[in-house]
């Protein structure tokens, strides 16, 4: 968004919003909060799936970062000193693991990167069952456009060759690489695969390339050459709710077009959360910008081969969510979450 003299869009651009994964964070809370999400290779029961069952819950804790960027207590807008806050304790087993991510309660409308929001934690469900179940994903370089925290790309980086996890935005980004730095250990992968490079739609694909600049902070995030080349040789792609603007979902789908045009044939798994308002365009209660996205490709014949039956464009086929089973347990899936599996049909020589 960008800046105005007008106070309605200074207003718009100070509006804070905030994900409802966060609804059991402090209110008032502005430093840096640290959430652990708990999973293992057994998925949760169906009667646990969405219904608020709290038998997987962790610890939420709330974090306040000195001018150093260092954890150090947390205190509330008077200066008290705020508890860790710790739910009920489970017996953990040998095969689970914890996913931490370093995220804002709330944030402007510009900023929404630095919340988690429940289309990632579906998206990364779906990592999981493929990592647990088959071979899919093992040993791929895999790409996350508009990671905002990055938690999907971190969740397959324990399995992946490399992973590229893309947003724009140097407080975004930082914190993307925060993240990568605190489950390397936990999650077992090597911090050297994960890749965080920005990655503005206006600019489209392929991205500057840059050196990194010590002088220059946001250089750390700039791409290499090779690094282009070897993106461009991925095979799987993700996106987790990018869906919420007309004007950005034609950017995210011209840049899907040259990044999916270019180099390997590559499939995007793309989640959304379908959000409704009042429209008083339609005079109904719509899902803002759903009927947009769907206009960006055909849907794939159940029966017929995307490669044979379209003209080059995007196809998309949606995924069934029963299929995929609920491995994350702190998240509630609701009713209005989806998951598209969207190829690009290349020209034919």
């Amino acid at each position: 968004m960008e800046s105005s003299d007008s106070g309605g869009a200074v207003a718009a651009e100070e509006e804070q919003v905030m994900s409802e994964v966060h609804l059991g964070c402090p209110p008032g809370f502005s430093g840096p909060h640290i959430s652990r999400f708990t999973f293992s290779t057994r998925p949760l029961e169906p009667c646990g799936v969405g219904n608020g069952d709290d038998s997987g819950e962790s610890e939420v804790v709330a974090v306040a970062s000195s001018s150093s960027g260092s954890p150090d207590v947390a205190v509330d807008e008077d200066g008290d000193l705020v508890l860790d806050r710790r739910k009920r304790k489970r017996n953990v087993t040998n095969d689970e693991h914890v996913l931490t991510i370093r995220h804002g309660i709330t944030s402007s409308l510009m900023n929404v990167g630095l919340q988690i929001w429940k289309a990632a934690l579906l998206l990364a469900d779906f990592v999981l069952h493929k990592s647990f179940t088959s071979s899919d994903f093992d040993d791929i370089t895999a790409i996350e456009i508009g990671a905002g925290t990055g938690l999907v790309g971190l969740v397959q980086a324990r399995v992946a060759r490399k992973v590229f996890i893309t947003d724009r935005g140097t407080d975004i980004l930082d914190n993307c690489l925060a993240n990568v730095h605190l489950n390397s250990s936990m999650l077992k992968y090597d911090e050297a695969k994960v890749c965080v490079r920005e990655l503005d739609w206006k600019m489209s694909w392929p991205p500057p390339v840059g050196a990194c600049d010590p002088s220059d902070p946001s250089s750390r995030h700039l791409w290499s050459t090779s690094e282009i080349e070897e993106a461009e040789e991925a095979t799987i792609l993700f996106a987790a709710d990018v869906i919420y603007s007309d004007d950005l979902t034609d950017l995210f789908f011209d840049t899907m077009k040259k990044l999916m045009s270019s180099g390997a044939k590559k499939v995007l798994y793309l989640a959304l959360e379908k959000r409704y308002n009042f429209s008083l365009d339609d005079l109904d209660v719509v899902a803002n910008g759903y009927a947009h996205f769907r206009s960006f490709f055909m849907v794939q014949d159940e029966h017929g081969s995307a490669e044979d039956s379209f003209e080059p464009g995007f196809v998309g086929k949606l995924i069934d969510l029963s299929q995929v089973p609920q491995y994350i347990r702190e998240y509630e899936r609701g009713k209005d979450l989806e998951m598209w599996e969207v190829m690009y049909i290349r020209e034919k020589k």
